[in-house]
Formats: C-alpha cells, sequence, structure tokens
C-alpha cells in the first residue's frame, strides 16, 4: 500500500506541474525546478529506513551529480532552436549528459572523491 501512495503523490506532483506549464511556462518550471524528486526520495527513504547515514550519502551523492544533469537543460534548447527535432534534440541532450555521469564519476574516483 505504502508503495501504491509512493507512486500516486509522485505523479501528481509531475502531472500537476505539466498542467501549470501549459498556462504558465515559469510557474510550471518554477515548480520542477525544485527539487522535488530529490525531497520525494529522500522522505521515501527516511520513511522506510530511517537511515539517516544513508540519507547523508544520498544527499551528497545528488549534490555530487547535478552538474552533468544540468548539461541537459543547456543542450537541449540549444539544439530544439538548430532545428534538429525534439525527438534527436532530446536524444543527444541524453546520452551527452550520460557521459557526463559517467566522466564525472571517473574524475571524482580520480581526485579521491568517494561516491
Amino acid at each position: 500500500m505504502f508503495n501504491f501512495i509512493k507512486i500516486v503523490v509522485s505523479a501528481l506532483i509531475i502531472f500537476l506541474a505539466s498542467e501549470i506549464a501549459k498556462k504558465n511556462t515559469l510557474l510550471g518550471a518554477i515548480i520542477i525546478s525544485l527539487p522535488m524528486a530529490s525531497l520525494l526520495s529522500i522522505t521515501w527513504l527516511y520513511i522506510e529506513t530511517k537511515d539517516i547515514d544513508r540519507i547523508v550519502s544520498f544527499s551528497q551523492n545528488i549534490f555530487l551529480m547535478i552538474f552533468p544533469s544540468l548539461s541537459f537543460f543547456i543542450i537541449f534548447p540549444w539544439l530544439l532552436k538548430k532545428d534538429l527535432g525534439f525527438g534527436l534534440s532530446i536524444f543527444l541532450s541524453l546520452a551527452i549528459m550520460v557521459v557526463l555521469y559517467f566522466s564525472l564519476n571517473l574524475l571524482y574516483k580520480k581526485i579521491g572523491i568517494s561516491i
């Protein structure tokens, strides 16, 4: 039952943000730019495990991996403006983001940051 509640609450937030974005893109963007997925995940993790050390580690890892995810929001609109089409733009943006995730992870390991 708890898993069902998690799914419904999480999906409802995404649904509401997308519906709001139809009317006001700035407000929709503000809602989505909040670390909603992180907050929900941290909350669900706490409720289910009460493991503070795991939550601390999870939170720190989220912070360390924000930088590659931001690349998507730079590359995706740029590719769309270059008229590559939605599908190709999103695919290339995601592919570049994944490469950056792995590259940053390797860099972190090289400089001694454990993830």
